[in-house]
């Protein structure tokens, strides 16, 4: 557990070790002939491995020790005894005694009922191409049996198991699923981080012996292809020395030709720097942006963890989820929805549901999102709900409606066609008839179609072909 008495006491101990490991990286990174620099310019030049934008959807997984109270938010221990929030301490004081710490929720995090293969089972079902599990969040408590996290992991404390290597091995047995992991640089309550942000960042024990090691520690362990960095607690990204990890990572790593990174390395370099941009949680820019982009975002509208507190109204309807998914992969964007699983390893029946439905969905249309690309147009200027995708090299345009229209026809003004030579078909259905308006564009002939006929629910497409 955290002590600040053992963590100060075995500083310098700790800190030869870990000066001993960080050389031998350093050494390793300017004993090549690198490609990429210890810059964001070099950094920042690397391309995106194509199979990142192939993707498109991903899911988020959110456990820890804050399963165990399961209130409020995955922020639970910041609001109680950081921020002090009211509806915290009074949890507190109602359910537990005065002495009861954080560190106490640990030996509750049993995960007895977690299976790694049920879970890929269900996150297969979703139509998701990649998953990031949460190895540590802010709470500093590792999912693996880091070296770095003493008695403060989940082999020693709690489920006394490796669930970060038993998540991997699962998915790594499913060909169609790629392994990412989140990391939290910086920790709430950790007296060496305290002591460096105290110091306006100017030392960096905290670096050198926790947050680094652990991160070169689950790259070479378990070999992800995401790596979700997060947390930076003000502290800049010379204080992280990311660029120098990164290029460790994309030169020497054994996931420098597959990994992909996200841009929350210091102070500064969300939506700057990075593989990829996530900017804020939940984005949404409604436009096409230069960077590809991620929008992470929660199926609990209100939390990133499980709370049992959670009603119903809190979790996104299916139509909402298909909605998001479609304006995202639209604006040149891959969506990662997030579940959190409960203390004992299971998925919620909520979480399954929303999860097996997108799938559902994909199933059918996952031709206009996996392997797409933005348009032209975005969304249609005339008919609301529309959104656009294309395959250019297949000459394809695929119009994704949110809702059926009353009228049985639909209207598209952004694609030109061609009488004769433009061929227009509903995904999961058939070709379908249709005739040019008087402006640029044409009316399509939806068929008429029972409940039980229609090729999916939430969200139709359209493929045209012949059409620019």
């Amino acid at each position: 557990m955290y002590s600040q008495d053992r963590i100060l006491k075995d500083f310098i101990k700790l800190h030869d070790m870990a000066a001993f490991g960080v050389g031998i990286v350093i050494l390793l990174v300017c004993g090549t002939a690198a490609k990429y620099q210890p810059t964001w310019e070099s950094i920042d030049s690397r391309p995106l491995p194509a199979w990142y934008d192939q993707a498109k959807v991903g899911i988020f997984v959110h456990w820890g020790v804050f399963s165990v109270p399961s209130f409020g938010s995955e922020w639970f221990w910041w609001y109680w005894q950081g921020a002090k929030q009211k509806r915290y301490v009074d949890f507190m004081q109602k359910n537990y005694p005065p002495d009861f710490k954080y560190q106490d929720f640990a030996p509750q995090f049993t995960a007895e009922f977690f299976d790694a293969k049920e879970w890929t089972d269900i996150f297969a079902s979703s139509g998701a191409k990649y998953i990031v599990l949460t190895a540590k969040h802010h709470e500093g408590f590792t999912l693996w049996g880091s070296s770095a996290s003493w008695n403060w992991n989940a082999v020693d404390v709690g489920p006394k198991r490796d669930l970060v290597a038993e998540v991997a091995g699962a998915l790594r047995d499913n060909s169609d699923l790629r392994l990412g992991l989140y990391h939290s640089l910086f920790e709430w309550f950790n007296p060496l981080f305290q002591m460096d942000a105290a110091n306006n960042f100017t030392t960096n024990h905290f670096p050198v012996l926790k947050s680094l090691p652990e991160l070169y520690e689950l790259v070479v362990k378990f070999k992800p292809d995401v790596l979700w960095s997060d947390g930076d607690g003000h502290g800049p990204d010379q204080y992280w020395n990311s660029t120098g990890f990164l290029a460790w990572l994309y030169n020497d790593s054994p996931v420098r030709d597959t990994v992909v990174t996200n841009d929350r390395w210091g102070r500064g370099s969300i939506c700057k720097h990075g593989g990829y941009y996530t900017c804020s949680d939940r984005y949404q820019p409604g436009h096409l942006l230069a960077h590809k982009w991620e929008n992470c975002m929660t199926i609990d509208s209100k939390s990133w963890g499980y709370r049992r507190d959670a009603p119903l109204s809190d979790y996104l309807a299916i139509e909402q989820l298909v909605a998001v998914l479609v304006e995202t992969v639209s604006c040149g964007g891959n969506l990662l929805m997030n579940v959190g699983p409960t203390l004992d390893g299971r998925i919620a029946p909520i979480f399954e549901e929303r999860l097996r439905q997108m799938g559902r969905w994909l199933g059918v249309n996952g031709e206009a999102i996996y392997n797409s690309s933005a348009w032209r147009a975005q969304n249609d200027s005339v008919t609301p709900g529309v959104w656009y995708t294309s395959r250019p090299r297949e000459e394809l345009i695929f119009a994704i409606f949110l809702s059926w229209p009353q009228d049985g026809a639909l209207i598209l003004s952004e694609p030109e066609v061609t009488p004769g030579h433009t061929q227009v078909a509903l995904l999961g259905h058939g070709p379908l008839l249709w005739e040019p308006t008087k402006t640029p564009g044409l009316r399509v002939i939806l068929p008429q179609l029972s409940f039980s006929q229609m090729p999916c629910q939430w969200a139709w497409t359209l493929r045209l072909t012949g059409a620019r």
